[in-house]
């Protein structure tokens, strides 16, 4: 894809009607975002003065001012039509990110929760470590969380850990820094399928043989905003995580399963 060009379709098929442009950093900060207005904007300034990054919100359909916000702090703003998940968000910002020619991605929450001082830390990885993933772990930095959680953090990380071959104990988090050959695979393959991407995404990783680390990192309160997550819909997410988990052999497309064409950036 040549700079100037549109980015394409997104996750569902949906014309994402969006200019590339070259790089101006080798970092891409890609922040999915959904009815955030209270917080996107500090977000993206703390970003950009900690990282000294491009960052592309993606407003996957919110009905606030999430965009305006996000553009006024300096954002660069990619806005889904409707409502696609996180999956599709972020699938959206790694075809910007192989368009453009970035280096690394830094997926970050729009809600304040990620702190940017753990941020370097995540890509300083995908240096030191040669990684194609990092992972920023909540739990390996002595996060607590409810009883359901807890269950779901001893089966999810024993069966990704199995697959990758190096222990994950945060395989749900959100909080990851990506290298150039990881933006190339996920720019096409991205796993879409509403809130099972974090450990679906892992699992591929495994299958196309990166090497995969976890930094331990910090989470703070929600910034703002409301939580879109109630516990029965935890408890149903966590049931279909555990289906996405045992199936992912069988219901992978064949484009996921062997080795994925270049990205002509």
């Amino acid at each position: 894809m040549h700079p100037g060009s549109p980015v394409g379709r997104a996750a569902t098929g949906i014309l994402v009607a969006w200019e590339v442009t070259l790089a101006a950093s080798r970092l891409l900060v890609v922040v999915p975002a959904l009815n955030e207005e209270a917080t996107v904007g500090d977000v993206v300034r703390g970003a950009r003065a900690a990282l000294h990054c491009d960052v592309l919100v993606v407003d996957d359909g919110s009905i606030d001012a999430t965009a305006a916000a996000a553009q006024a702090a300096g954002a660069r703003v990619l806005q889904h039509p409707f409502n696609l998940g996180v999956g599709a968000a972020i699938r959206s910002g790694f075809r910007v990110a192989a368009a453009g020619g970035y280096d690394v991605v830094l997926q970050l929450d729009a809600d304040g929760q990620h702190d940017v001082d753990d941020a370097a830390k995540l890509v300083e990885r995908i240096e030191t470590d040669a990684a194609d993933v990092v992972v920023g772990s909540r739990f390996a930095a002595g996060y607590h969380v409810g009883k359901l959680r807890r269950v779901s953090m001893r089966y999810l990380p024993s069966i990704v850990s199995r697959q990758l071959g190096v222990r994950i104990t945060d395989t749900t988090s959100g909080f990851r820094a990506f290298g150039k050959r990881a933006i190339e695979r996920f720019a096409l393959s991205y796993p879409s399928a509403y809130l099972s991407d974090t450990v679906e995404a892992l699992l591929l990783a495994g299958d196309w043989s990166f090497t995969v680390v976890e930094e331990p990192v910090h989470m703070r309160e929600r910034q703002g905003g409301t939580p879109s997550a109630t516990r029965a819909r935890s408890a149903f997410h966590f049931m279909r995580l555990c289906l996405v988990v045992l199936l992912h052999r069988v219901r992978r497309p064949l484009t996921q399963r062997g080795a994925a064409p270049d990205v002509q950036a």
